[in-house]
């Protein structure tokens, strides 16, 4: 007797999307080997949006349009409220998606596969960015996994994000009871990484690329790559706001009192010189444990801001 298809409910968060997530939810509906329902949280949009994605769920019955609940001012916030609200009961899988990328017909096939044949917890892969021009880049995020990397970056693209069952219910109360403090997290990715990694989760992360992951003006985040993004990264450390966000996380997660962590937590300048040298430590990718390295060292001796 063949194995049921594991079923897959994709909590989308949505703003101002019309322009492509009419594309997005056609590669989502058309996955391969997997039993998918879609909920789409939508932010307060200007462009239609909301509007549309009634009249699309009103075609489609796996298709579930989240009740309006006001502005969120960022897609961490919203994908928070998909966490909170979704109910995962009669799910195997739970994954996250933005609106403005192609799925891979294999993405979520390939995914469960892996959660389930290698005994893991949480799944995320590389992806291939790509612009209107033509130009596309692979973004590399499988370098193997450091002990301390989820306190300083997330396991890649929230986008590619499946997890299991039970990891998306513990996370989910983990949302529930932090509800204000995680309020002021701006990475829903990095903080999902984070809780996870602390709490003794195992996560993959698949060298295969399994998405198209679209750039263009509006990304939040977007690809890392040329001399803009790198500029973009130095002055989010520059104005306090990536440090901040490292303590909260930290904080959030129950390890600020961890003896690495507590050694370093009040970044002062002692502290951001010892954290320099364990740059090994902090990320997966060499390229970043070397900016990394530079920027507490620098931090440290030019006395910018930390929180």
């Amino acid at each position: 007797m063949p194995l049921k298809q594991p079923k897959v409910a994709v909590l989308l968060a949505a703003y101002n999307g019309m322009q492509w997530i009419e594309e997005q939810l056609a590669s989502i509906l058309c996955q391969s080997g997997v039993d998918v329902s879609i909920h789409i949280s939508i932010d307060t949009s200007n462009d239609g949006t909301e509007a549309w994605c009634e009249s699309f769920a009103a075609l489609h019955s796996n298709v579930t349009v989240l009740p309006a609940v006001g502005r969120f001012g960022g897609a961490s916030r919203n994908f928070f409220r998909l966490m909170r609200d979704v109910n995962f009961e009669v799910y195997d899988f739970i994954a996250f998606a933005d609106q403005d990328d192609v799925w891979h017909s294999d993405k979520l096939k390939r995914a469960t596969e892996m959660l389930r044949g290698q005994d893991v917890d949480a799944y995320s892969s590389n992806v291939t960015a790509f612009w209107s021009n033509g130009r596309t880049h692979l973004l590399d995020k499988a370098q193997a996994q450091v002990e301390w990397d989820y306190l300083f970056e997330a396991a890649g693209p929230g986008c590619t994000y499946v997890f299991s069952h039970h990891l998306a219910e513990v996370l989910k109360t983990s949302i529930v009871e932090n509800w204000q403090a995680v309020q002021d997290v701006s990475l829903h990715d990095w903080y999902c990484y984070a809780f996870s990694r602390s709490h003794g989760y195992k996560w993959l992360i698949d060298p295969y690329s399994s998405m198209q992951y679209r750039q263009h003006e509006r990304n939040q985040v977007g690809a890392n790559t040329g001399i803009n993004p790198l500029i973009a990264r130095y002055k989010t450390i520059h104005d306090g706001w990536w440090f901040s966000q490292v303590k909260l996380i930290a904080s959030l997660v129950g390890v600020s009192e961890v003896l690495f962590v507590s050694q370093w937590f009040k970044l002062g300048r002692k502290e951001l010189l010892a954290l320099s040298l364990n740059a090994c430590k902090c990320r997966r990718r060499f390229r970043d444990k070397m900016f990394f390295f530079f920027i507490c060292l620098a931090t440290a001796v030019i006395g910018r801001k930390t929180k």
